[in-house]
């Protein structure tokens, strides 16, 4: 979901108001080509470095990416594989930069997808905010959220190679569909809608399709599931454990703290047509611990530990800020 935010004049002695709602039909602003972007350590705890553990979650480091480029914001998805690291923004902007242990980024690229729904002239018709990897041909697909549509791109996002736009996800609204997406080991791909509720499921539901293929390719039929979040929290992304069982990340947005976001632990292995899923929260990254509008999840081996790393949406708001952390899983 992409966020506008504005402040209304108030009557004298009443404070101002924050608003949020859905963003109308702007003109997108692509990256620029001086790949420029820096990286500040932040810790778990602002101003309490000693904490390194929230939930079963145990911090091993993050900064703070900023660029001089006006077009660096809005990061809505996340991948990681290795040392190797892809933002992907709600504009249809990627940026691709290795970092090893000294936390400094190198290689940077910025780049813009190649191709997308709509007109890339607009920023609702490059609203993409979720994407995955096939690990064994380094494809991705990338999830459109305004046209709810589904684009498969080469490793190095030099053309599409196939795209759809699933008759079950036309009924999803522009903003509040494909949030999250994950490909399952078997090639089967789950596309997890942030507000859309299925059809005939519980009320406080969001609509799970599981599609037995590549859903760009010959029109697979998903089944339809349900995955029910904490009261008052949305799906902002979700991520594929080695054991098939998958993350969720989950924000709600609420004064006075804004942000706050949770990550469950949901079991997908074996769900059938019309399973109500439900979570086990691992993490509550609620005030004090580094809390903004966390919408990016990734998950990889690193040696014989489970590592996650998570990005923040900045809303190209000036007081909130694009963080990428990373964590030890404790399961």
């Amino acid at each position: 979901m992409r966020f506008r935010f504005r402040l209304l004049a108030a009557p004298p002695l009443a404070l101002s108001v924050l608003f949020m709602s859905a963003s109308g039909p702007e003109l997108r602003t692509p990256l620029g080509k001086d790949p420029v972007m820096h990286a500040a350590r932040v810790p778990l705890v602002p101003g309490d470095p000693a904490r390194q553990s929230i939930g079963r979650l145990r911090y091993l480091g993050g900064v703070r990416l900023t660029s001089p480029d006006l077009a660096f914001s809005g990061y809505s998805a996340l991948n990681v594989a290795g040392d190797r690291f892809t933002l992907l923004s709600d504009r249809g902007n990627l940026v691709r930069f290795r970092m090893g242990a000294d936390w400094r980024p190198f290689d940077i690229r910025f780049d813009d997808l190649p191709a997308g729904p709509g007109q890339s002239a607009y920023k609702g018709d490059r609203d993409s905010e979720s994407l995955t990897r096939d690990p064994a041909t380094g494809d991705f697909w990338i999830g459109f959220e305004s046209l709810n549509a589904i684009f498969r791109y080469d490793s190095e996002f030099r053309k599409r190679l196939s795209s759809a736009r699933p008759k079950t996800m036309k009924r999803w609204p522009r903003n509040g569909g494909a949030e999250s997406m994950v490909r399952l080991a078997d090639g089967r791909m789950l596309v997890l809608a942030e507000t859309a509720r299925p059809p005939g499921g519980p009320i406080q539901g969001r609509e799970i399709l599981l599609f037995p293929s590549d859903p760009t390719i010959g029109n697979p039929q998903p089944i339809h599931l349900a995955y029910v979040p904490p009261a008052g929290y949305d799906p902002s992304d979700a991520a594929l454990l080695p054991d098939g069982r998958m993350l969720v990340l989950v924000r709600r947005f609420a004064l006075p703290s804004l942000f706050t976001v949770k990550i469950e632990l949901v079991d997908i292995r074996g769900a059938k047509a019309g399973q109500v899923l439900r979570g086990t929260e691992i993490a509550d990254f609620s005030p004090p611990f580094q809390h903004d509008n966390f919408e990016g999840l990734a998950v990889q081996r690193e040696s014989d530990s489970l590592v996650l790393w998570m990005v923040s949406d900045d809303n190209e708001q000036w007081w909130q800020q694009t963080l990428l952390l990373k964590f030890r899983l404790d399961l």
